[in-house]
């Protein structure tokens, strides 16, 4: 049975959503209807369709004779972002360390050694693609999937600075073992702690972000000079 144009519209939205995430559409990319229609095989209305969907998701901006292009943030409108993520992944921490099972924790553990295997901290895009599986468990693992839905969109609109966030200095290393503070404080059952770990953990990545954003205008006026 042949999709309908809401049903295609929804595919393209996700698979667009998901193309921000992983950063394989960075900021201020151009998002052009036709080619985006040839790509996904559908017509220009649902493409239209999900990129409006997408700027009411603070993923898109679309500019009248212009066009749309994925949003790009400056460096207040990301750490305000950041200050909710953390909100949000601090809440999903101390709600898994209430509600995770053994199971779960057994599978946090694995989920992190993952990250800390060497491939992965010799390649912070590698870790930051594990990075995402470990904190999607707690995500899944506060059983609260509206929560989880949430958290995961804020996620996707900060994925490409957090990415990236990973390439400076020892932030590979260092996350990795905040990250056992926080499977410490969810398999004990420290609420507080594991909510308190989190959110430092995510605060620290704005901060980095905020770093790499100043040292990107410093290089960009050296460059002008």
């Amino acid at each position: 049975m042949a999709e309908d144009e809401q049903t295609q519209s929804q595919r393209v939205l996700e698979m667009l959503e998901n193309a921000i995430g992983r950063g394989r559409l960075g900021p201020g990319e151009r998002l052009d209807e036709r080619e985006l229609a040839e790509r996904f095989g559908v017509s220009r209305t649902p493409v239209r369709e999900a990129l409006h969907k997408l700027s009411v998701l603070g993923f898109v901006r679309i500019r009248p004779r212009v066009g749309a292009a994925v949003i790009k943030l400056d460096a207040e409108d990301l750490i305000d972002r950041f200050v909710v993520m953390a909100s949000l992944e601090g809440l999903c921490a101390q709600l898994a360390a209430r509600r995770m099972s053994r199971d779960e924790h057994e599978r946090l553990i694995e989920l992190h050694e993952d990250c800390g295997r060497d491939d992965a901290m010799a390649d912070p895009d590698l870790y930051y693609d594990r990075n995402v599986a470990f904190h999607e468990a707690i995500y899944e693992g506060a059983h609260n999937p509206y929560l989880a839905a949430e958290t995961r969109r804020m996620r996707n609109r900060l994925a490409y600075y957090r990415r990236n966030q990973l390439h400076l200095g020892p932030r590979v290393a260092n996350s990795y073992d905040e990250h056992w503070d926080i499977v410490q404080a969810i398999i004990k059952g420290q609420a507080e702690a594991a909510e308190t770990i989190m959110r430092r953990h995510v605060n620290v990545q704005g901060d980095g972000v905020a770093d790499m954003l100043a040292t990107a205008r410093r290089a960009a006026r050296r460059r002008t000079a």
